[in-house]
């Protein structure tokens, strides 16, 4: 059994991918509002923590991630055309949040929630894709610890809660209320406020 305490971890870096040779910024997470999470609590991709878990605060970093440690590889089978029928409120399709670069959460017959990007919206039919919009990327990170220390018990149970949808976004990050810009995240896609659930 890990006797090891779980870790507070804040860092803040520099997400950059690879798109088309060009090295591109696709994220940041300030000093000010850092990537928050704890450790050993599944919070963050595996690969990620295993780079930073062994760091010092102050400590800098510059690590890549594979496809395979990240999101994996880009699937067509992931994009499905939906029936507007799906995005109906009130019997009226919503168009004021169901447009194409829209991410919506959704959830399957098992109660699974996950998120989809609207890319196409057609007479009938909506196209959404369910691939993760870092699928198919390397993610290079580059930043600084700013802070690494025990969690408390307080912390630990309030994630605890988060992950068990009692309220919040579902991240448990001190600096989100509700995921709103408070959390450092540019609001397309998981990272930021360091939940790897909201968006």
């Amino acid at each position: 059994m890990d006797t090891t305490p779980n870790k507070y971890i804040t860092v803040a870096y520099e997400l950059f991918t690879d798109n088309d040779g060009n090295k591109e910024l696709i994220e940041k997470a300030p000093v000010e509002h850092p990537f928050q999470f704890i450790s050993d609590m599944g919070t963050t991709l595996d690969a990620f923590e295993a780079q930073i878990k062994p760091l010092k605060k102050g400590d800098k970093f510059d690590f890549t991630l594979t496809v395979e440690e990240a999101y994996g590889e880009y699937e067509e089978e992931r994009v499905l055309e939906l029936s507007k029928d799906v995005f109906k409120i009130n019997g009226h399709f919503d168009k004021e949040h169901i447009y194409p670069g829209s991410v919506v959460p959704l959830m399957n017959a098992d109660g699974a929630r996950f998120n989809g990007t609207i890319t196409e919206v057609k007479e009938d039919t909506v196209t959404v894709d369910l691939n993760h919009p870092l699928a198919g990327k390397e993610l290079n990170f580059v930043g600084e610890v700013t802070e690494h220390r025990d969690a408390t018990k307080e912390e630990i149970q309030g994630m605890l809660n988060m992950l068990s949808g009692e309220g919040g976004c579902g991240c448990g990050c001190d600096s989100c209320g509700g995921c709103g810009d408070d959390c450092g995240h540019d609001g397309h896609h998981d990272g930021g406020c360091g939940c790897g659930h909201c968006h």
